[in-house]
């Protein structure tokens, strides 16, 4: 089982959205195979936040990538989400 980091920024709808909310939900969407290691709220302009998350990813789930992705927009509030970083471990 090989392991892969990655780093998601994950953007809400809308200034209104309580990013803490969001935070405490990431842990109960998440697809097996997938380790929330760190969570950071970051600004993002005028005003917007954003939260930048750090995941622990079991590669030899062929859909792991879309599986973490499909779980986070499921996020209620949650605009987008965008892979910034993924490196092997």
């Amino acid at each position: 089982m090989g392991q892969i980091v990655s780093s998601y920024d994950i953007l809400p709808e809308s200034t209104d959205i309580d990013l803490n909310t969001v935070i405490e939900t990431i842990p109960k969407v998440l697809p097996e195979g997938v380790k929330l290691l760190e969570t950071k709220i970051q600004p993002v302009a005028f005003g917007l936040m954003k939260v930048n998350a750090g995941f622990a990813i079991d590669d030899s789930i062929e859909t792991i990538g879309t599986d973490l992705e499909n779980a986070l927009t499921s996020i209620p509030g949650i605009q987008n989400v965008e892979c910034v970083s993924s490196t092997n471990y």
